[in-house]
């Protein structure tokens, strides 16, 4: 039998307009102490995204969620946040923000394998329902 690891996983949310508090999940970023894995996936559904402000600037809202998905993966380009270590950003990247980006509060849970536990958690929090 496998053992099971320990990871940390937060939602991130797209909050168009922070004073009504209204968002959509577009993504999940997932870190697993034991085994150094830290990675994004995103998926934002911009028709949900328009339907809560039709003005938000939805290129800059998807540069701002690939470049979490960049600071996860460690690409140099994205400064020295990037550079960190794994659990500095994801630390890093979950701290608390008012932003048009932002993060659910930090959820454990126990897996085999965290990428099978991304999306997992990608299929059941973000994606549309089947």
């Amino acid at each position: 039998m496998d053992a099971h690891d320990v990871y940390d996983y937060a939602i991130v949310r797209v909050v168009p307009r922070v004073e009504r508090e209204e968002f959509i999940n577009a993504g999940v970023i997932l870190s697993c102490q034991r085994s150094g894995f830290l990675q994004a996936a995103v998926a934002l559904d911009e028709p949900r995204l328009l339907a809560l402000d039709p003005r938000v600037d939805v290129d800059t809202v998807r540069r701002h969620l690939e470049a979490i998905v960049s600071i996860c993966a460690g690409d140099a380009a994205c400064g020295p946040i990037a550079q960190l270590p794994y659990r500095s950003r994801f630390h890093w990247l979950t701290a608390r923000r008012s932003a048009i980006i932002q993060t659910s509060p930090v959820h454990t849970g126990r897996c085999t394998d965290p990428a099978a536990a991304l999306a997992h958690v990608m299929q059941r929090m973000v994606l549309p329902l089947r």
